[in-house]
């Protein structure tokens, strides 16, 4: 999707930031700047997180150069329904409904009537917590 995502330089991420490595939205986990050379400039070295995968990515560019960076909007939900490893939630501003996969950690929390707060992230809801009763 065209609005899920701006533009940064790489020296403006930090860990704990959000970037966009090989379409899949991650967290910096490490960053590693080398000095300029000879005839070049500083590089830096990215190692982050997949949101979704857990799975470890890596990106290494000159300080100046373009990255993408998805944009993380956080908000609340109200559990509807869990149906075995899905919940089906109520977003508690728009009303829209959708069903997510609830991640293994979360299973015994997760129950309806009870308050959820999570991401969106390019078209994707993330669970990150139980907020309520």
């Amino acid at each position: 999707m065209a609005g899920d995502k701006v533009f940064a330089q790489m020296n403006d991420l930090k860990v704990g930031k959000y970037v966009i490595i090989d379409d899949v939205p991650c967290r910096v986990v490490s960053m590693d700047k080398s000095k300029p050379g000879k005839h070049g400039a500083a590089k830096m070295r990215v190692e982050a997180i997949g949101l979704f995968d857990d799975v470890k990515h890596t990106l290494m560019k000159s300080t100046d150069a373009d990255v993408e960076v998805p944009i993380v909007i956080r908000k609340r939900a109200q559990v509807v329904s869990v149906s075995g490893t899905t919940a089906q939630l109520m977003d508690m501003a728009s009303f829209e409904m959708f069903e997510v996969e609830v991640p293994e950690e979360m299973r015994p929390e997760v129950e309806s009537g009870r308050e959820i707060q999570y991401m969106e992230v390019m078209g994707a809801q993330l669970l990150l917590r139980v907020t309520g009763e």
